[in-house]
């Protein structure tokens, strides 16, 4: 048996900060290693190893997986879709050169797995809006989008050439209450539970009735999970999984919330983000990770609304607004 010790990179993230947790309660606090640029996340103090790790600097990061005998590696750090339209160049190299230093690495010190998140950003305007499957037409419309797309020919390129055991999933907007989003156009989904609890109101940058593929982060941290325990033979995708929960717009995740909050008032002011979310499927087909490795969410829109409020009214008070 060999003795896991997983780096997770990009920790301090919205998936970094519950992923690492997760993972520490599987392998032991001391056998998963945190690391990010940012400051160590609150949530993570006094829970295991930290250290500062720039992922464009693959010398240092080599240093580190060496260190600390690394035999796993999540790389969390990436730009996002909107972010990412604000500096394309900088959201470009950052997640192209940041996974391909990753990749690198872990062949020369022949990791034994590779988990690289990707996106539903991949998809386009030209790919099915509803139940968008596994294989479908693929052209994505933002530098987040285009990059998370080359990544996964990456991945692949790196099994097949190389043999590297790398795993992704396209993930679709993800929903927390412990960590803020970072970026994404889905963010509103976080925003509004927020501003629902602290200002009874919420103006979302998306149009009322704009659905986009969600989950709610135990989903997502369990399936990521779940994924990268699953026998090598179960895995037939090595560019990366669709993986879905629900999909909801402004509107009805507004209705769900005001069951509970029943004077929250709404309004709508799309910005630049409504044509990224435009430009993605409505609904995602994720058979293909039912099939290979037995993925089924547990979160839907009302058990999902119900747990997101109760967590954070457990922790108003000491919630920063996102």
């Amino acid at each position: 048996m060999i003795r896991e010790r997983i780096l997770v990179i990009g920790a301090s993230g919205q998936i970094g900060v519950e992923l690492t947790l997760a993972l520490r309660k599987i392998y032991g606090n001391a056998n998963v290693v945190a690391s990010d640029l940012r400051e160590e996340n609150d949530l993570l103090k006094g829970t295991g190893p930290y250290v500062s790790i720039d992922v464009m600097n693959k010398e240092m990061l080599h240093v580190q997986v060496i260190r600390q005998s690394i035999t796993q590696i999540y790389l969390l750090a990436a730009i996002l879709s909107a972010t990412g339209e604000k500096n394309p160049n900088l959201a470009w190299n950052l997640n192209m050169q940041g996974l391909l230093n990753v990749l690198d690495i872990a062949r020369e010190e022949k990791i034994y797995k590779v988990y690289w998140p990707s996106s539903i950003a991949v998809f386009g305007p030209t790919s099915p809006r509803q139940n968008c499957p596994q294989q479908t037409i693929i052209e994505p419309v933002t530098v987040y989008g285009i990059s998370k797309y080359a990544g996964e020919f990456w991945c692949n390129y790196y099994h097949q050439r190389f043999g590297l055991d790398v795993r992704s999933i396209r993930y679709p907007g993800l929903i927390s209450y412990k960590s803020a989003p970072g970026g994404g156009t889905t963010d509103y989904a976080v925003e509004i539970f927020h501003e629902a609890l602290e200002e009874k109101k919420y103006t979302s940058f998306l149009k009322e009735d704009t659905y986009l593929p969600m989950m709610y982060m135990p989903d997502a941290i369990r399936g990521t999970i779940e994924l990268m325990e699953a026998p090598a033979s179960k895995i037939s995708v090595r560019h990366s999984y669709n993986l879905s929960a629900m999909s909801f717009s402004p509107k009805e995740i507004g209705a769900e919330i005001k069951k509970h909050i029943p004077d929250l008032k709404l309004d709508y002011q799309p910005d630049y983000r409504q044509s990224i979310a435009d430009s993605w499927p409505q609904s995602i087909d994720d058979s293909v990770a039912t099939k290979d490795w037995g993925w089924k969410p547990e979160y839907d829109l009302p058990k999902m609304t119900k747990d997101m409020l109760e967590n954070l009214k457990i922790e108003q008070g000491g919630v920063s607004k996102v």
